[in-house]
């Protein structure tokens, strides 16, 4: 080992993603692409890895280039209307060998077990069957789409005791009627349906798209769904990374708290995304700005209101009307059916790309409901994208509070020189910091 002090570090980094994702599900969803590109046995490894932490499994496959290959061996044309494949019955073959031919490459990657290999001694088990029920999408617009369909209902229930019952499960891109038909879907359709059905804690979307990037060329690395109507809105995605994104957010806001869109032509990437700060993906979330946003002037009153009783005990630091109105475009607001129940300012410190959280608030009737760590999570966020790389508190009363969401002790020296002019030696406030 070349390197044997980073890797201890790096163990001990991961260490907390192993606590919180311990016992939750995550529906992974790959298109028929990757196995193309020769990337399933690698994929297998990494799904086998978070099976071992004790991660509850479910994947969903496509097989578009699959069916396509058995459409021109069997000389049968391909028809779509508006990106969205017209499946008569010599179409619904091909779509069943090659739905067949991939749960068995699937099925056969889960069971390696060659000693010194990833996977030895995994004994991994993998259920499919008929847990998707579906419908044809009919005649829209005059167009017939035969037996293509949409998913109706997804098999929760049973598939939740698999998951229980230690194996994984596998949904491919096809449904079964009441009346005994099968229908083609895609494995989006697919992917969210199940992910809403099962309550999903992620869903992660393995995609040939690389990484997006906005307008400006940046890297996106985290959205909220309502930004990711934004995003598609404005039309400037390739048309695969939009397709993606649209069934991201939409999965969003059927309740799915995080959705991750990753390339698999990274090795590993799978990991990279859920074991690194930053990923190496986009993830969505379900996170409603509508209710956390930036202050406008109109929130003064209601800021004033909520900090005076921590000013009165000495929590905070007295602010002024004056002031906090000269300083309202540093406040960010959480708000519920119009009335503003926490706040938190950011002060910047351009020079030493740091930056200052102040006035964290939570009205007490509302405590302990996960509202704090929602305003910290947006300032952050506010934060780096500011590019700054670190983030700072002074605290009285706080420090354990922080110190839980990664926060360290640090000294008034650590702080930025202007900031340390200012410090207060009276109150002899804590100092933690976290990088960014």
């Amino acid at each position: 080992m070349e390197n044997p002090v980073q890797f201890v570090q790096w163990l001990r980094s991961v260490a907390p993603y192993i606590h919180a994702f311990r016992g939750k599900t995550f529906v992974v969803a790959f298109p028929g692409e990757l196995v193309v590109a020769g990337a399933l046995p690698v994929l297998a490894q990494d799904l086998s890895l978070l099976h071992a932490l004790g991660i509850k499994i479910v994947i969903v496959h496509g097989s578009r280039p699959q069916v396509a290959e058995q459409l021109a061996l069997r000389n049968v044309d391909a028809h779509f209307h508006h990106s969205v494949r017209i499946t008569d019955i010599a179409a619904m073959e091909c779509s069943k060998e090659a739905a067949g031919e991939l749960r068995l490459d699937i099925e056969a990657a889960f069971s390696q077990g060659l000693p010194n290999t990833p996977m030895a001694h995994s004994a991994i088990r993998i259920i499919s069957g008929n847990f998707v029920t579906a419908r044809p999408i009919g005649i829209v617009n005059g167009v017939d789409f035969g037996l293509t369909g949409v998913t109706r209902k997804v098999a929760a229930d049973t598939i939740h005791k698999i998951l229980e019952a230690g194996s994984l499960v596998l949904l491919g891109p096809l449904g079964f009627s009441p009346t005994g038909e099968a229908f083609n879907l895609t494995m989006e359709d697919v992917a969210v349906s199940a992910a809403t059905a099962l309550k999903a804690d992620k869903l992660i979307f393995i995609t040939e798209t690389p990484m997006m990037v906005d307008q400006d060329n940046e890297e996106i690395h985290e959205l909220s769904y309502q930004q990711a109507d934004e995003e598609l809105n404005a039309n400037y995605l390739p048309a695969d990374s939009a397709f993606y994104l649209e069934h991201a957010a939409k999965a969003c806001k059927a309740g799915v708290q995080r959705v991750h869109i990753v390339p698999y032509a990274m090795d590993g990437s799978t990991l990279l995304e859920l074991f690194t700060h930053d990923g190496v993906g986009t993830m969505v979330t379900s996170e409603n700005l509508e209710t956390l946003r930036e202050a406008t002037i109109e929130d003064v009153g209601a800021i004033i209101k909520l900090i005076e009783p921590l000013e009165a005990d000495g929590t905070l630091v007295k602010r002024g009307r004056e002031l906090i109105e000269r300083e309202i475009n540093q406040f960010s607001v959480i708000e519920h059916d119009g009335v503003i129940f926490g706040c938190a300012a950011l002060y910047p410190f351009h020079y030493d790309k740091m930056a200052e959280m102040a006035c964290l608030t939570v009205n007490p009737d509302v405590q302990g409901q996960g509202d704090g760590e929602r305003i910290l999570k947006h300032m952050e966020r506010r934060a780096r994208r500011a590019g700054f790389h670190s983030l700072f508190v002074l605290t009285t009363r706080t420090e354990h509070w922080f110190l839980k969401r990664g926060f360290v002790k640090a000294t008034v020296d650590d702080l930025p020189r202007d900031r340390q002019k200012m410090y207060n030696w009276q109150r002899k406030s804590l100092v933690l910091i976290k990088q960014l």
